[in-house]
């Protein structure tokens, strides 16, 4: 049978589509709060369960290695099955490792709980940040971009100081929020079962399973530079889960968990703050704007933890996290560029294959090394992970390739915008 690529459905065009685009934001949102849920813990583990170092950052491969198995594999179901199918499905499977972690006092139960999250998490961020994409605004021009790749961040963000502050102030502190992330998981589907689809289905589900990332040709000259960015922000992403509880625990001197929660979310909150400055220079211009400020936040960072300041780190950590928003959204927007429908799941499939092997790999590496090098030598090898990739970046960032001579509608074309 013949495969059909998805098109926007006739309600899709009406003003529902509006609401569309508001549970998908909502629910990845929701995804990645809950994603986050237990970083202000892991420090609970470490002194009540006795968790290690190397085992929290085994929790951050196994989420990781979970979620780059859902995109290779599930990454293009949304297209034959409907983005809101694949995206209630994602919602169960975070839903189930939120109740499976309520009852965490070993380290095999922690990691169970986290590779289902990591798999619920991998088939939402190809369906739900499609879903995004198809049913976001004309205008402006970047909100699909910034969307799709901060609606991320603000979830992180808020999952952690949320649970930070429940953690140190309210009651049941190693369930609570667990149960707080059922509830939003719950809501996000619902709002989900009442929107329109955006992808009609089409036949060729079983076919899609074969693990397969596919990337236009129109754009494959930007992956070199757009997996620099992934890799080296994702890792530090990674690092602030895997280390910085034990950091801020052991050589910041402080041991509260919302502290811990509000040092995560001063890495990701300015990256959703940043995007939208990026999107006011074309994407090569904004990729190296990103990267320069991103890595001069890591060097912030690295003096922050040789004298022990609090303040510098978080003060650098903010940085960081700013030119993490502008150089991400700016390669993400990249690779959006002139994509139609049927393009964007396999396109997002790959940006977070990328994303999460950034997450994995250095995560697994630096756990085995953290049996061997103290925490503050670990520190120096990120920071030389994000000077390698800045030195890609501004040597190699490239623009879109322009097509002005089709002029598609909206919902079928993403465009570059005019150089500032």
């Amino acid at each position: 049978m013949q495969r059909m690529a998805p098109v926007i459905s006739p309600a899709g065009r009406s003003g529902t589509l509006r609401l569309a685009f508001l549970s998908a934001v909502v629910s990845v949102v929701a995804t990645f709060a809950a994603s986050a849920a237990p970083i202000p813990l892991f420090n609970v583990y470490r002194a009540e369960d006795g968790f290690s170092n190397a085992g929290i950052s085994m929790a951050v491969v196994t989420t990781a290695v979970g979620t780059i198995a859902a995109l290779l594999v599930l990454g293009r179901l949304s297209n034959h099955l409907g983005r809101r199918r694949t995206a209630i499905a994602s919602l169960g499977l975070l839903l189930l490792g939120c109740l499976l972690l309520l009852h965490v006092h070993e380290i095999g139960t922690l990691l169970a709980g986290r590779l289902l999250m990591g798999v619920g998490a991998g088939l939402a961020s190809s369906s739900l940040t499609s879903y995004i994409v198809d049913a976001a605004p004309a205008r402006p021009q970047w909100l699909a971009a910034v969307a799709s790749s901060q609606g991320p961040m603000l979830g992180l963000t808020l999952g952690a100081i949320a649970s930070g502050a429940l953690v140190q102030f309210g009651p049941w502190p190693r369930e609570l929020i667990y149960l707080v992330c059922a509830g939003l998981l719950v809501l996000s589907a619902a709002l989900i079962v009442i929107s329109p689809e955006t992808a009609e289905p089409t036949p060729g589900a079983w076919r899609s399973l074969l693990p397969r990332v596919r990337v236009p040709a129109r754009v494959r000259h930007l992956l070199p530079v757009a997996a620099a960015v992934f890799l080296a922000t994702w890792a530090t992403g990674a690092f602030y889960q895997a280390f910085v509880p034990a950091l801020v625990d052991d050589q910041l001197h402080t041991h509260s968990p919302l502290v811990l929660g509000l040092v995560f979310a001063a890495y990701m909150a300015p990256s959703v703050l940043g995007a939208p400055l990026g999107g006011r220079f074309r994407s090569a211009s904004a990729q190296r704007l990103g990267m320069i400020i991103f890595l001069a936040g890591w060097v912030g960072i690295i003096g922050a933890i040789a004298i022990g300041t609090l303040a510098l780190f978080i003060a650098a950590t903010v940085v960081a996290g700013a030119g993490q928003g502008i150089a991400i959204s700016a390669a993400t927007r990249g690779l959006l560029h002139d994509s139609s429908l049927a393009d964007r799941a396999p396109i997002f499939s790959a940006i977070y294959v990328l994303c999460y092997s950034g997450a994995a790999f250095p995560s697994l590496i630096s756990g085995e090394l953290s049996n061997t090098f103290a925490l503050p030598q670990i520190v120096i090898g990120y920071g030389g992970l994000a000077a390698v990739a800045a030195l890609i970046t501004i040597l190699a960032a490239r623009n879109p390739y322009s097509d002005t001579a089709r002029n598609r509608q909206h919902g079928e074309l993403i465009k570059e915008p005019s150089s500032s």
